[in-house]
């Protein structure tokens, strides 16, 4: 039922993207990112609160808690976090004792550190440059690259084995969650391709518009699932000819337009479904 959602959504989209309905609202996808990240965010400095054992009485439950939300629900290695932030709040800001602060491979800080490294000749990045290049390479990959590559090198050297079965449980979710894209992909990519692909593909001409629309694009049998399973883009010919006509409309002009292409002996073609899938990969 998902995939069939997620497949009918895009044909919708379409028809959006095409002003044939509405219009196309950007700002729901918009706000989908943004409020995923708020979720992130704020379940973040709550698994913090779990670490420091400071919501519970009882120390087990904010251990039981760390490890759903920062496990589970995050991805990461609660042991790691905790074992990363203990030491930050230890030796705050104090060289080779917080990790929080040994960043001297990309990153200078404080008054300390650039002598010391300048000292070393040990420079690695263009230090001087670091101000710009950290918006490149601070905030956007601190979570997906190097937390990732960190947490995993950590639950295995560790051998945290309850670390990484809480976090595999987050990477099923992710995947089970992400193969209707991932069949969606499929879906779309037949559909989309069966009427453009097989057909004439060349440099601009200067066709007029009508015999350029029917050189690219063909049409595959109206029927109730083809029409279903293409979102009415079986009609592609018509589609292309009437990009803002509603779908639904498309087959009642499909008459009308293959009398006028027979009248100017201009190519009509129509296909059984299956007919145009070979076609793509002929």
């Amino acid at each position: 039922m998902i995939l069939f959602l997620q497949a009918q959504t895009g044909w919708a989209q379409h028809d959006f993207g095409h002003l044939s309905v509405f219009k196309n609202s950007i700002f729901d996808h918009i706000i989908h990112y943004f409020t995923m990240g708020f979720i992130k965010v704020q379940n973040g400095w709550l698994q913090h609160d779990f670490g420091h054992l400071s919501v519970f009485h009882h120390r087990i439950w904010d251990k039981v808690f760390q490890y759903f939300i920062f496990g589970f629900i995050k991805g990461a290695s609660p042991h790691w976090w905790n074992h990363m932030h203990y030491q930050h709040h230890a030796k705050p800001n104090v060289m080779d004792k917080d990790p929080d602060v040994r960043v001297e491979k990309l990153f200078v800080v404080g008054e300390v550190m650039p002598v010391e490294i300048a000292k070393k000749q040990k420079k690695s990045m263009p230090y001087n440059h670091q101000h710009k290049y950290w918006f490149l390479i601070g905030p956007p990959v601190l979570f997906p690259v190097y937390f990732q590559f960190m947490l995993f090198r950590h639950i295995f050297t560790r051998k945290l084995w309850v670390d990484l079965i809480v976090v595999l449980g987050f990477y099923i979710k992710f995947f089970v969650l992400y193969t209707p894209l991932v069949i969606e992909s499929h879906w779309f990519t037949w559909v989309a391709q069966s009427n453009h692909i097989p057909m004439d593909v060349d440099n601009d001409k200067a066709k007029p518009w009508l015999k350029l629309q029917m050189h690219a694009t063909c049409d595959v049998e109206k029927s109730f699932f083809n029409d279903w399973f293409t979102g009415h883009l079986n009609f592609q010919i018509e589609h292309h000819l009437f990009p803002t006509m509603p779908r639904h409309n498309l087959y009642k002009i499909a008459p009308l337009v293959e009398s006028l292409c027979k009248k100017h002996n201009v190519p009509y073609k129509v296909k059984p479904l299956w007919t145009a899938f070979k076609d793509i990969v002929t």
